[in-house]
């Protein structure tokens, strides 16, 4: 799974695809992240104030991993989903 991401909502969204493809409720991530499930929603929620260290404590329980990249050109549509 390879996808750009500009947005907290956007973040969560790939956060909780990934989770439900591994048939995992938010509680098991949360257990296999040392998190609190009220966590793991607000960050699939895209919601302000997530903890980089907690974003990053998802990504390793569902074995993934981000990199950075310059920004490509964005279409239209590409900037109405970052809102």
């Amino acid at each position: 799974m390879s996808s750009f991401v500009r947005s907290p909502k956007q973040l969560g969204s790939l956060i909780q695809q990934s989770r439900k493809m591994r048939g995992w409720s938010q509680t098991d991530l949360a257990q296999r992240a040392g998190l609190r499930q009220e966590m793991v929603s607000k960050i699939e929620a895209g919601q302000p104030g997530s903890r980089v260290a907690s974003i990053f404590d998802l990504l390793a329980a569902l074995d993934l991993e981000m990199t950075l990249a310059p920004r490509t050109k964005s279409s239209a549509a590409d900037i109405e989903d970052i809102f």
